[in-house]
């Protein structure tokens, strides 16, 4: 049997993309949870570049980056297939799971930072909701194809977390006036996937905690 470890956080959405698809690889994996204030000697051997998780340890070698891992894991283990077997909707997945991880910074920008820097976040991550918005019209369910795949594992963050970080900060981005298909979609999304994402409720006492830390800071 194949010795895999993952290390993670429960909170971050980038580990939890991994253990979605180790899921639903079917594969037996031991979960080590890390700590970002003491960082584990593990954590900074298998990934020394960047010292962050989520990190695939697989028959002691390390694979780093949500994305990288997802199709690793897709690539190895025998499973249903993650990402689509056609060469296009392979690269349109690609490109869909890359629209989404190019958005982490804007909204963290929208919601942690102020004044202009905010701004400029906020009018990002409302073009992003525009396009997702047009993309999932027709109530649309997946990104790419008719099945559950890479890219709605990617898109976690914006389901939950996203909803998630507006609660704890107050900053309002997604409206259902402005981003029905998107709303409509998320909520779907959520409840289909309960099994997948943490409970919204530890989420939100996490981060209220983690806000509150950041405006002490400042």
């Amino acid at each position: 049997m194949a010795d895999v470890k993952l290390l993670g956080l429960w909170y971050s959405p980038f580990s939890k993309r991994v253990e979605w698809a180790l899921k639903i690889k079917g594969i037996e994996y031991e979960y080590i949870e890390d700590d970002l204030q003491n960082k584990s000697l593990l954590l900074l051997q298998s990934n020394p570049i960047h010292k962050k998780v989520p990190v695939l340890i697989h028959n002691g070698k390390s694979i780093c980056e949500s994305s990288v891992i997802v199709e690793y894991i897709d690539e190895t283990f025998e499973g249903p297939s993650i990402l689509p077997k056609d060469p296009y909707d392979r690269a349109l997945a690609r490109f869909w799971a890359k629209f989404f991880e190019d958005k982490g910074l804007a909204i963290r920008k929208s919601i942690f930072f102020k004044g202009e820097e905010q701004e400029k976040g906020k009018e990002e991550v409302y073009e992003m909701l525009k396009v997702l918005d047009n993309e999932l019209k027709d109530n649309k369910k997946y990104f790419v194809g008719d099945k559950f795949g890479f890219v709605d594992i990617v898109a976690n963050a914006a389901a939950l977390w996203l909803g998630v970080l507006e609660e704890v900060s107050g900053v309002v981005l997604v409206t259902r006036e402005k981003y029905p298909n998107f709303c409509g979609w998320r909520n779907e999304y959520c409840t289909q996937n309960k099994e997948y994402l943490p409970p919204r409720d530890e989420l939100l006492a996490h981060y209220q905690v983690y806000i509150q830390r950041v405006v002490a800071s400042k």
